[in-house]
């Protein structure tokens, strides 16, 4: 039978010890600040940063948020991106993505202090990726990362199938678990819906991590036994959250991860890590 990779039980653990490292920062006169800003009238972003409110919440991070409208402008969403960065309070900036049309993800992200990016996506924090340079690490994959190393599953000399090169997960994901760092060096293959005989490809992996967004993409046929599977797409279907992985999966999987609590609240876990990281910075703690 497949374990099952629980993230609510490793995010839990996470946030045990964060609520103590917050404490610590208290003592020095320092309480992490998390500053959010949601434009425009997706009701599943606004959900989104309401449940990271929560969680600033439960480890004693205190919260700023500021909503925008969806006729926003770039000079207006640069003005409070502005007002986070010069805010000495404020030690973490998380801008809710996507933004409407009108606006420039690209700017706006570029307009936030690299070492208050708490989704770690700065184009300088994504060169610090490149380069093995510390800095804030994009959540999920650092998350996934987490998730292994808890449930003990060896990433070192082995071969990770990641399908999916997007920006917040596929990408960053492969250069992490190639890179040195703990829990990582591993031989990193980068798949994609447009690869010839994806199956192929991922039948010769020792850990397959789906991130495309796609329901059901990956079936057993497509996975050797024993193989550890971790699903982080994240699609939709009639309002309900699905699987980049199908349900057969399971069957002959060495591990795997739930449709739900599996790698989203490591990402949400992970954000948190990065805002008390920055205000650590801030204490002179490293």
């Amino acid at each position: 039978m497949a374990l099952i990779l629980d993230g609510k039980v490793v995010a839990t653990d996470i946030k045990r010890q964060l609520s103590v490292d917050v404490a610590k920062l208290a003592t020095k006169g320092v309480v992490p600040g998390l500053g959010t800003i949601l434009v425009g009238s997706d009701k599943s972003s606004a959900r989104y940063v309401a449940m990271k409110h929560a969680d600033c919440t439960e480890v004693g991070i205190e919260s700023f948020h500021v909503s925008l409208g969806d006729d926003t402008t770039s000079d207006e969403l640069e003005s409070v991106i502005k007002g986070f960065n010069d805010n000495p309070m404020v030690d973490a900036i998380l801008l809710q993505l996507p933004l409407p049309g009108q606006l420039s993800q690209l700017n706006a992200l570029m307009s936030i202090n690299p070492d208050k990016d708490v989704d770690g996506l700065h184009p300088i924090n994504l060169g610090r990726l490149v380069m093995s340079e510390p800095g804030p690490l994009p959540c999920t994959p650092a998350g996934i990362v987490e998730l292994l190393s808890y449930y003990k599953i060896e990433v070192a000399h082995k071969h990770v199938v990641v399908v999916g090169r997007g920006l917040t997960i596929g990408r960053p994901l492969a250069l992490l678990l190639s890179s040195k760092a703990k829990n990582c060096n591993a031989t990193v293959t980068i798949a994609h819906t447009g690869s010839s005989d994806l199956g192929e490809i991922t039948r010769s992996a020792d850990i397959v991590i789906a991130a495309v967004g796609v329901a059901g993409l990956i079936t057993k046929e497509m996975i050797s036994p024993g193989t550890v599977v971790v699903g982080a797409g994240t699609p939709f279907r009639d309002g309900k959250l699905l699987s980049d992985l199908s349900d057969d999966v399971i069957e002959v999987a060495g591990a795997i991860t739930p449709t739900i609590g599996g790698v989203g609240p490591m990402t949400r876990a992970m954000l948190l890590v990065n805002a008390v990281n920055a205000a650590n910075r801030r204490a002179g703690i490293f």
